[in-house]
């Protein structure tokens, strides 16, 4: 392979065969994230049992992979921003097999939420960088379906991955999805060596990127994320003790439930799309709208399993609020587009921490284990008065645009 990189230009005018493969390879480290975001989920009873300690705390893995996701996700965006796309690429893969092959092998409880930190850091910018790199060789009018391409591994291991690592976990112990997980980061950093062509450093001076992502729209569209986004993340880190103790099926019915968020995301994530070229960021209160609605009926539904497994379909179509975002994230970064790429995950993440934190709460002050979903729709809720605010903010901004050009 040649070392002369590609610009914009003339990456578009790669082969689509292998434009294809780049962004399959670039979707299999989606599907590894994804299946390692949510295999505490579905294995939260196992892990329990295995660490000697009760399912909340079994939460605060979840919370702990997510905020290393936070901290992750700006830090080597910015510290990977003079590195080519594919070398950096190839790291955050690495790591990531690095960190779930730790998370594999901690011998208790402290040493997996460590591992779990950890193995949360190269999240964000994975896919910020990932989806830019597809944006960058796809032809022009076909910026939202190369991201929503990338982020389908991403849905995909929700409806796949998840249950599959739950079913293994449950078969041959917790312990061994997270070393599947990192033989697919392992084989996905050589696919991406193999197949992305060698590019250039774009130069880059981390405070000037800083200073154009620091926009208040940045800043409203990453809230939105993190609170909106929240109340799924409530519901899908309790859904295996809710199924045990109140739609009491046995455990080989969890990974059905979890299947149904796939479902439910896969659906969302090509909707999204859809929703955002024909709506613009209006899109944002539909989707919260019929979520808050959803999250308001779960305790309804989860007393049986056909109801649950629905309403984990209706509440995965939340999944449709990721690409929204992303695009209209890439409309008000200016400058700043890897780091506000890579926040977008860091976004969603908190979300993945506020979530499980808060039901957690609920849980633990005896509300029971569907009182999950009230707390969710409130955070939809709450996402919907974020998003009031920043269309008013966007608003005022063209109307002082208008009148600037017409003086």
């Amino acid at each position: 392979m040649s070392d002369a990189t590609p610009d914009a230009g003339s990456a578009k005018a790669l082969p689509s065969r292998h434009r294809a493969l780049i962004i399959a390879a670039l979707s299999l480290g989606g599907f590894a994230i994804g299946t390692s975001e949510f295999a505490a989920m579905g294995l939260m009873p196992d892990i329990a049992r295995d660490l000697a300690v009760d399912e909340p705390r079994v939460g605060h893995l979840i919370s702990l992979y997510a905020l290393g996701v936070v901290v992750g996700a700006p830090l080597l965006a910015i510290l990977g921003g003079r590195l080519p796309r594919r070398t950096l690429l190839i790291a955050l893969m690495a790591f990531y097999a690095l960190g779930n092959l730790a998370t594999a092998l901690a011998p208790g409880y402290a040493g997996a939420l460590l591992a779990r930190f950890v193995a949360g850091l190269p999240h964000g910018a994975y896919f910020g960088v990932a989806a830019l790199s597809a944006v960058a060789i796809s032809p022009p009018g076909q910026r939202g379906r190369a991201i929503s391409l990338v982020m389908l591994g991403l849905t995909v291991a929700i409806l796949v991955g998840n249950p599959l690592a739950t079913r293994i976990g449950q078969l041959a112990g917790w312990r061994w999805a997270f070393v599947g997980v990192a033989a697919v980061a392992a084989t996905t950093a050589v696919l991406v060596a193999a197949s992305m062509p060698r590019d250039r450093p774009t130069p880059t001076r981390a405070l000037d990127e800083l200073r154009a992502f620091n926009r208040l729209p940045v800043w409203q569209a990453l809230a939105i994320g993190a609170i909106g986004f929240a109340g799924m993340f409530c519901v899908f880190s309790y859904l295996a003790p809710t199924m045990l103790q109140v739609t009491r099926v046995t455990s080989g019915w969890i990974a059905v439930g979890l299947a149904g968020f796939g479902v439910g995301a896969v659906l969302g994530n090509g909707l999204g799309g859809w929703l955002f070229d024909r709506f613009g960021l209006r899109a944002v209160s539909i989707v919260l709208a019929w979520a808050a609605a959803m999250l308001a009926l779960y305790p309804f539904a989860a007393s049986s399993l056909i109801g649950i497994v629905v309403a984990t379909i209706a509440i995965g179509l939340m999944g449709a609020l990721g690409p929204i975002l992303q695009s209209h994230l890439m409309d008000v970064a200016g400058d700043a587009q890897t780091l506000a790429a890579a926040s977008h995950h860091a976004a969603f993440n908190a979300a993945n921490a506020l979530g499980p934190w808060l039901g957690g709460l609920a849980i633990a002050a005896g509300w029971g284990w569907t009182s999950t979903g009230p707390v969710g729709a409130a955070m939809a809720v709450s996402g919907l008065g974020v998003h009031a605010w920043a269309r008013r903010t966007l608003d005022a901004r063209r109307a002082v645009a208008r009148v600037s050009r017409a003086a």
